[in-house]
């Protein structure tokens, strides 16, 4: 059995790799960027697991449905409403029902295994926690949530911090916590590791059942040099005071993780990792094609040793 963290564009080309080729895969999903939108519940790392493992997912945009039209939108402009945020009409439709769902009882883990049900997922897919988290970052024009920040204001600002509100008093969720200690690997996939991983690795329960497994937790590297291979994990490492690059990365998932994976053009950084007593691999990690995706997967389940 196998055991994915994952959050963002990164992490669903991992998953799709993993689930091409292993029966039985767990995801642990990100919520630190789930944002209320129109009296919606958005689930932006859930949602695009979801959609990408059901073969829905907007390759081009690497979030959303592809081929969503994007009326409701539209209307809500007529209205005088902000529409910075591109939900689409089928997007809007699970949010809508998600909302519902949560308004009538429901936890968010229930919810999304009903929808992974809907949407023909076999993979279990399992939010780190039931409870809210919420992404913050400080910038010099104030606080904003991660989504204000990054889609609406097009992380274009300096940032000055990262804060996790709610982290401290989120309750993990047990079958998390159960996937992690009975699966074989755990994969920290490539997403952004303080907006993506981190809010989960901030869930002291979370932490604390890794650091117990770290032999078998594996590290996909987002980073190919000091540049992210998409999105702004070199910033916001670098804002964080972090060395933005395999081996900051190592360091910062030290007391969780002892091996990691890294590109080829990394190689220079292998013998760094490996001083911090961790197993350093070396291949492409860059995921342009699903070749490429079942290629990473396959490294990670045929050539790492844990």
């Amino acid at each position: 059995m196998i055991t994915v963290l994952a959050g963002g564009t990164g992490s669903v080309k991992l998953v799709r790799g993993l689930v091409a080729q292993e029966k039985k895969v767990n995801v642990i999903s990100n919520v630190g960027d789930n944002y209320w939108l129109y009296g919606l519940y958005v689930c932006p790392d859930i949602d695009t697991i979801i959609y990408g493992l059901a073969d829905l997912l907007d390759q081009e945009k690497g979030w959303g449905i592809k081929k969503d039209t994007f009326n409701f939108l539209r209307q809500m402009e007529v209205f005088g409403e902000e529409t910075w945020f591109g939900v689409g009409d089928r997007d809007a439709a699970t949010h809508l029902i998600r909302t519902n769902m949560l308004k009538n009882g429901r936890n968010l883990s229930d919810i999304t295994k009903w929808m992974c049900e809907k949407f023909a997922v076999t993979a279990n897919i399992i939010p780190v926690t039931d409870n809210t988290v919420e992404t913050r970052i400080t910038t010099n024009k104030g606080e904003l949530h991660l989504q204000e920040y990054w889609v609406k204001h097009r992380g274009l600002d300096p940032v000055e911090g990262i804060q996790y509100i709610g982290a401290d008093k989120a309750r993990p969720n047990p079958e998390a916590i159960n996937a992690i200690h009975d699966s074989d690997m755990v994969i920290l996939a490539p997403g952004n590791p303080l907006t993506s991983i981190g809010p989960m690795l901030q869930l002291k329960g979370i932490r604390k059942e890794l650091s117990k497994m770290k032999k078998k937790v594996i590290a996909v590297s987002p980073l190919i040099g000091d540049k992210s291979i998409s999105g702004p994990a070199a910033k916001y490492m670098q804002a964080a005071g972090i060395e933005s690059n395999a081996y900051g990365l190592a360091k910062m998932y030290s007391d969780v993780c002892s091996n990691v994976i890294v590109d080829t053009k990394d190689k220079a950084l292998v013998k760094k990792i490996q001083g911090l007593d961790m197993k350093a691999y070396e291949t492409k990690i860059t995921m342009k094609n699903k070749l490429a995706e079942e290629a990473l997967a396959n490294f990670i389940l045929k050539q790492v040793h844990v």
